[in-house]
């Protein structure tokens, strides 16, 4: 892939998780300035084990190999648990960009816990779907989550101090929170055919939430990161590290400090048809009935209207949804 003109650095989370006021004090300002342009950061000293990844997306590939009258059985709505087919989502529609639906397949899941009141269970809770043909996915698949409800905090603790604001400031709001986990397939054209013009295994767009930690890998149909000064550029990619990028209601938590990091997965490459790529996305999300309200100046830069988070996320959900 070629070398990104822009710069997207990666931070040791150790510097946060050990360092002193001095290292926490740079750490803090490298954060800052990365997420003011292009909203993206690699972060490495995570402590989540390479192993468990893999073992995800082996089980996971498995399961995307079954045949699809198997696979129905699991079909959910986006937003739902349980598999999302071709053609379900289209993520461009969410910034008003008409494409072809996305060129991929999903497993989605999402909060494991029940809500006490009934009216948010209704919406945002059900129980998530383990495919039986893949007994050993659940268990992984569970792991993984809690790490990732680990390194969340973390991170919105570390994004507060950035801030200059209590390390709290963002972490509080995670209480209960509904999340989102996909485990994306992306198949060569065997499987998906030969795009149209205009279609991405997913469309440009910006994530909703508040941080989104993806594990990802390389690929000449991969990620795609968009800044005013450089257009779209390859991601950089480590294995070691995670990507981060912060999703609309962290902007608009910021102000407009930071920028909702848009991006796209290229699909896949006319000289390497039958490159197959898998991702493990989580995406960050607030307690239901949070109340997202920007941070003033000189922080912020922008005063938007106050909004209740699960709202607007339920209407990026509905947006995106293909049919």
């Amino acid at each position: 892939m070629s070398e990104p003109r822009f710069s997207i650095p990666t931070i040791d989370l150790r510097s946060w998780l050990d360092g002193g006021p001095e290292a926490r004090a740079a750490l803090a300002r490298t954060v800052d300035r990365a997420l003011r342009t292009a909203g993206f950061l690699l972060v490495t000293g995570h402590g989540v084990e390479p192993e468990l990844r893999a073992r995800i997306r082996a089980a996971a590939r498995d399961f995307f190999l079954l045949p699809d009258e198997v696979k129905r059985r699991y079909e959910a709505k986006v937003g739902g648990r349980g598999w999302l087919g071709p053609g379900a989502e289209a993520n461009a529609y969410a910034e008003g960009t008409e494409t072809p639906p996305d060129l991929k397949e999903s497993l989605t899941f999402a909060t494991h816990e029940p809500f006490e009141d009934p009216v948010v269970n209704a919406e945002w809770y059900a129980p998530n779907v383990w495919p039986a043909e893949i007994p050993g996915l659940r268990s992984l698949c569970e792991e993984y989550l809690a790490e990732m409800a680990a390194l969340e905090k973390e991170l919105l603790s570390l994004l507060g101090y950035a801030l200059g604001l209590e390390p709290d400031f963002f972490s509080r709001h995670m209480d209960h929170p509904t999340y989102g986990f996909n485990i994306n397939w992306y198949p060569g054209t065997e499987v998906v055919g030969e795009p149209e013009p205009g279609q991405f295994r997913i469309g440009p767009h910006t994530d909703f939430g508040t941080v989104t930690i993806l594990d990802r890998q390389a690929g000449k149909g991969g990620l795609q990161v968009y800044t005013d000064e450089g257009g779209w550029e390859d991601a950089p990619y480590d294995p070691a590290a995670f990507t981060i990028n912060i999703g609309d209601l962290m902007a608009r938590w910021t102000g407009d400090r930071w920028r909702s990091g848009r991006h796209r997965v290229l699909p896949p490459p006319s000289d390497a048809p039958a490159e197959e790529l898998m991702s493990l996305v989580y995406f960050g999300e607030c307690t239901p009935g949070t109340l997202v309200e920007s941070v003033p100046a000189p922080v912020g830069r922008v005063a938007y209207p106050p909004v209740d988070s699960h709202v607007y996320l339920r209407e990026k959900l509905d947006s995106i949804t293909v049919g």
